[in-house]
């Protein structure tokens, strides 16, 4: 009977957060370890699948760079970066495309529908949802910066009751292009804005923003984190992620967070409890 009692006074503690988010929108960045892990893939849609059927609506864009690393590597195809960001020329463009749009996609896809979730597989080439400018050609080639976020369908894949599964490719205005590559935290964020959704979610491979000692810092303001980059705290690999957070946040997205997508459930334990398990950033 006790373990039963429990189980309710976890439902109950989670009521409030069902109810304050119903019918929000809420913007989830899925990439790292839980897009590696089979286990963790299956917790993952278990997740979106709760957040579905309580009533809120969860848009997912996903990353993919390590498969497209892979597969260019089997295909003898050289890659580079500079300052973090892939170099995406021609010939990496049309994989990485395939990769993102075709096999990551739809994967996420059929895994979602798996466990009931209703979901639709999209780019940002679809009805020009997603539209961008290049980076910096001459450096960067095919690596874009998104122009403008065209809604309508997503907006309508969302009325309709469904889960939207979004590939960072961005359409160009220039007949014949092929579009572009663009960096799937910041692609999230442009979406976050664009849809007004409530809040943003980045999963990555650590608990969150960490401290010079390596502590988690649970709640943190724009202002603290402007500081934490200026001293090096924030470094490397995070320094995207909070500043997708922050272009969220200045755009009118309440909350950014960033979690631990190696731990299971981490999406319910950060929306749906009074302690979440990462880092959260608020104006």
């Amino acid at each position: 009977m006790q373990d039963k009692i429990e189980i309710v006074q976890t439902l109950l503690e989670a009521l409030p957060y069902i109810k304050k988010f119903r019918n929000e929108t809420i913007v989830i960045k899925y990439g790292g370890a839980a897009q590696e892990s089979d286990e963790l893939k299956a917790k993952f849609a278990q997740d979106i699948v709760m957040l579905h059927t309580v009533g809120m609506k969860p848009v997912i864009v996903h990353g993919g760079g390590k498969n497209i690393t892979r597969l260019l590597g089997d295909l003898g195809v050289d890659t580079r970066f500079v300052d973090g960001q892939r170099v995406t020329t021609r010939e990496v463009m049309r994989i990485a495309e395939m990769v993102l749009s075709g096999e990551i996609n739809k994967e996420i896809v059929a895994l979602l529908n798996s466990q009931g979730a209703r979901a639709v597989g999209i780019s940002g080439k679809d009805a020009n949802f997603l539209e961008a400018i290049p980076k910096d050609s001459e450096n960067f080639g095919y690596t874009g910066v998104i122009e403008s976020v065209n809604t309508e369908i997503v907006d309508n894949i969302l009325e309709d009751g469904f889960v939207p599964v979004i590939a960072p490719i961005a359409a160009s205005q220039t007949l014949g292009h092929p579009g572009f590559n663009i960096n799937a935290d910041l692609a999230a964020s442009r979406i976050a804005v664009a849809l007004g959704a409530r809040k943003i979610l980045f999963l990555t491979d650590t608990p969150g923003v960490l401290d010079a000692e390596g502590k988690l810092l649970s709640l943190l303001s724009i202002e603290q984190t402007r500081r934490l980059k200026e001293e090096e705290v924030i470094r490397g690999g995070m320094i995207p992620k909070v500043d997708a957070c922050i272009e969220a946040l200045r755009g009118g997205v309440k909350k950014a967070h960033i979690i631990d997508g190696r731990v299971e459930h981490s999406l319910l334990l950060e929306i749906l409890t009074s302690t979440g398990v990462g880092t959260c950033i608020e104006l």
